[in-house]
């Protein structure tokens, strides 16, 4: 038996319905219902009435419902104490960070945190999108950093993660700059003659931000996909060598467009970028979860210097 099976039904418990509940777990429905049914196959016996509507228990579920939150409760009551055991891990914050914001914004971040907060060790775990999400939901690491846009959000229950958006994004069309240092390719392309295009995975955040690019203009874009990953670093490298056009993070490039290596594919217009927020998320602290005292700190700091300069106080060194 997987603990994740014993999260699943409670929140299914909680919700009372699987499409709900599939979406606050991450994970699509389909998979969802197997899980469930994979907990049931293991205790041998069915936990949900699936003849009425909405979803209820069965006795047996009604009864093993007490008994997961007790061994869930058991389970993490664990991992929390040997954590606790090691003096490092008090003082070091665990980061979930997609691939991209780890080798742009989290430098940096840490680097100026260093000098405005106090310093701090670190554990960084560069993941995809969801992957990174479900680090946080599942009690991996103490902060998650991640894009978001009001149409691909993230989904976290706000009554159980707090959220605080530490920037903004832009995600632009680039190509590589000729001897002239203009760009080697323009949007739009033409319908005859398409350009060759450095797309993302199916399954990448940013992928999904280049659809919605897409999807929104105005002036149809003629693109031919020469070439696929789902890191936007690998289609920076890709373009460098003139391979085609990609839309990348504008912290990205900003070394190689201050270069003259790569330059803006769309003309300097607005039409063919969208933003994103950098947010920072934590699990809310509570009495059976207070979280590391270091996070606490730092998330105060954060959310302070977030208030107007009026409303700020000062945080006293010896408090960080």
């Amino acid at each position: 038996m997987e603990t994740k099976w014993l999260e699943d039904f409670i929140s299914l418990v909680e919700t009372n319905n699987f499409s709900r509940s599939a979406q606050l777990r991450h994970v699509t429905q389909p998979a969802f219902s197997r899980r469930i049914q994979s907990l049931e196959n293991w205790l041998g016996t069915d936990l949900i009435d699936r003849t009425s509507y909405p979803t209820r228990l069965t006795p047996a579920g009604l009864v093993f419902y007490e008994q997961a939150l007790e061994m869930l409760g058991q389970i993490n009551g664990v991992r929390e104490l040997l954590r606790n055991k090691r003096v490092a891990a008090l003082t070091s914050i665990d980061l979930a960070v997609p691939h991209t914001l780890s080798l742009t914004f989290v430098p940096k971040w840490i680097t100026a945190l260093e000098t405005d907060f106090a310093p701090i060790n670190s554990r960084l775990m560069a993941l995809n999108v969801h992957d990174a999400v479900l680090q946080l939901v599942e009690g991996g690491c103490d902060l998650l950093l991640c894009y978001h846009h009001p149409r691909q959000p993230v989904q976290l229950d706000p009554g159980r993660y707090d959220m605080l958006v530490l920037g903004r994004e832009a995600l632009r069309a680039y190509a590589r700059c000729d001897k002239n240092r203009q760009p080697e390719f323009m949007l739009p392309g033409r319908k005859q003659s398409p350009l060759p295009f450095l797309s993302y995975t199916n399954n990448a955040y940013l992928g999904r931000m280049v659809d919605l690019i897409r999807s929104d203009t105005k002036q149809a874009l003629h693109l031919e996909q020469h070439y696929e990953t789902d890191m936007a670093e690998g289609l920076k490298m890709m373009a460098l060598e003139g391979r085609g056009i990609a839309f990348l993070p504008e912290s990205a490039v900003t070394r190689e467009v201050k270069q003259k290596l790569l330059a803006r594919a769309d003309g300097g217009g607005t039409e063919w970028e969208i933003e994103m927020e950098i947010r920072l998320y934590r699990e809310r602290p509570s009495a059976a979860r207070p979280g590391k005292t270091i996070v606490g700190k730092l998330w105060e700091f954060l959310a302070e210097r977030q208030k107007p300069a009026a409303a700020r106080r000062r945080i006293p060194a010896s408090e960080r």
